[in-house]
């Protein structure tokens, strides 16, 4: 019975290749690639001979290929997971894949390394703490503004994926949802040659973007929700306030409930109802 290994590859920059990397690429029989003409160049790269038996393994072809792979592992005693860049499974192929030889007892190891994910959660400056990784959004405008429109009021840093030629129109959505104001960064290229990093508000993001043409792999980290940046009128938070009083609340509970549903002390909002009979 073989091994699962499944393994981060580098993001950009081939030196960022782990030693336990270059050592599962050796000493694999069998190998798991998204695009095996990348893991050519990856193992040409680190200057590595691969004498394994190479199958692509792509989201296109994943679920036909999981018997292939289920074979491979009952015949060779290390069976390597691989995609172009990142870790398998991350808005990559590879979820099916670790199902199954999960499903058939088959023993999983995980070489951690490069991620897009992390290193632009960082590059970006935005809190770090707590975050959500949404992957690519919606294609289309409306579709993605309501996906958006879900995420609005979230509090945790946000990170996406999104392709070159979309970019524009990403901005565009996120901007029209979260508020012009919403910080964010744009990662393009990371750890490759040409890298940057572009940060500001959701709307000067936008006006770069118009700016110039978009290449190469973006990952956009966008600022969470902060309800203390809410501003609500007196009368909105009187009537919070009334509302959970009809619902059988009393009223010392519902002025407690509506200053932590809103972030602000409950003396604000005591002071509030006093002026608000």
């Amino acid at each position: 019975m073989g091994t699962l290994v499944v393994a981060a590859a580098p993001i950009g920059n081939f030196a960022d290749a782990t030693l336990r990397l270059k050592a599962a690429i050796t000493n694999s029989t069998f190998v798991a690639a998204e695009d095996s003409r990348k893991f050519a160049r990856l193992c040409s790269d680190l200057g590595i001979e691969s004498k394994a038996k190479v199958i692509s393994f792509f989201e296109g072809n994943e679920r036909e290929r999981l018997l292939e792979l289920e074979r491979a592992l009952n015949e060779h005693d290390q069976v390597l997971l691989i995609t172009d860049s990142g870790m398998p499974g991350v808005s990559d192929p590879g979820y099916r894949a670790i199902s199954m030889a999960l499903e058939k007892s088959f023993p999983i190891q995980v070489l951690p390394g490069a991620s897009a994910v992390t290193t632009a959660l960082v590059l970006s400056g935005l809190p770090s703490d707590r975050f959500a990784f949404e992957g690519f959004p919606p294609r289309t405008d409306l579709t993605r503004e309501r996906f958006f429109e879900d995420l609005a009021q979230e509090e945790r840093t946000l990170i996406f994926f999104e392709a070159p030629h979309r970019i524009d129109s990403f901005l565009d959505s996120a901007t029209k949802v979260f508020g012009a104001d919403r910080r964010a960064a744009i990662c393009r290229e990371m750890t490759k040659t040409y890298e940057e990093v572009v940060r500001g508000s959701l709307s000067e993001l936008l006006q770069w973007s118009r700016s110039k043409e978009m290449l190469g792999e973006f990952t956009i980290v966008i600022a969470g929700f902060n309800p203390r940046e809410v501003v609500h009128s007196e009368t909105e938070i009187a009537e919070l306030v009334k509302r959970y009083e009809s619902a059988g609340i009393s009223r010392k509970e519902a002025i407690a409930t509506v200053a932590k549903e809103l972030a602000i002390p409950k003396r604000t909002v005591f002071d509030i109802m006093v002026t608000h009979k």
